[in-house]
């Protein structure tokens, strides 16, 4: 087996099946982890803005992503959507999208690398994703001049065959992005990398941030310094078993 065919035939199995078995695990076995760590109190203004810019350009760039590499070519065919309308528009909105993302993701990396109170509270995973999706930002906005130079399309329905060949399980799919400029191979090998760890990082919140966000309901943990009974410690906390063991204050309230 060459290295691309491990690359790209093996390793996008390998980096989907983690994601979704890791992902039910993680939700399953540490459900309280299952999101995104706070901090903004601290240089809101930074973190509003950076967090806006890049969530949108993120959002666009999935989407981008998902509806042009895993639509079947018949379809395109028959809108009447040539392959050089459907490149330009890929880079055009690719790159707009990216540049938003870029941007605020820069600020979110600032605030995380140069304020020491922020660096102090974030994990070395927060600030390693963050650092990856820069990354993978940049490569992919260093595909652009390389698309220019393939305006009828050509390389992109690659692509397209390349994805649309892993997910119908198509033998040789890898042989469609085979000689392809090393910066797509690059920009694509890391893609696959995020989705590995995604299960471990805090890019979790995504899959719930649909589901759970649009009819969200609150919830606090209530901890005391008391010895609670076998039977409380090992359910969830209520409020009539923190108001029994604690009656003197409001558990809703107490946050120790």
């Amino acid at each position: 087996m060459d290295l691309n065919q491990a690359v790209f035939g093996v390793y996008p199995y390998i980096a989907l099946a983690v994601l979704a078995i890791g992902s039910v695990i993680r939700f399953d076995r540490e459900p309280y982890t299952w999101r995104t760590g706070s901090s903004q109190l601290l240089r809101r203004r930074q973190l509003v803005t950076g967090s806006v810019l890049f969530h949108l350009g993120v959002l666009m760039i999935f989407a981008g992503h998902f509806v042009g590499l895993l639509t079947p070519i018949a379809v395109w065919d028959a809108l009447g959507v040539s392959h050089g309308a459907k490149q330009m528009l890929a880079i055009v909105a690719g790159g707009a999208a990216g540049a938003l993302a870029l941007a605020g993701g820069g600020l979110l990396l600032h605030r995380r690398l140069f304020d020491p109170r922020i660096r102090k509270t974030s994990s070395f995973g927060d600030t390693a994703i963050l650092a990856i999706l820069m990354t993978q930002l940049v490569l992919g906005l260093c595909t652009i001049p390389l698309s220019l130079q393939h305006r009828d399309g050509h390389e992109m329905v690659k692509f397209m065959s390349w994805a649309q060949g892993i997910f119908t399980f198509r033998a040789g799919a890898a042989d469609f992005v085979a000689d392809v400029h090393w910066v797509f191979k690059a920009h694509l090998a890391l893609g696959l990398t995020i989705l590995l760890v995604f299960p471990f990082t805090r890019l979790v919140h995504m899959l719930s941030a649909p589901i759970w966000y649009l009819n969200r309901r609150g919830w606090q943990l209530v901890r005391t310094r008391r010895s609670l009974p076998l039977k409380v410690v090992s359910q969830p906390p209520t409020y009539a078993a923190v108001r029994a063991v604690r009656p003197e204050s409001h558990p809703l309230k107490t946050a120790e």
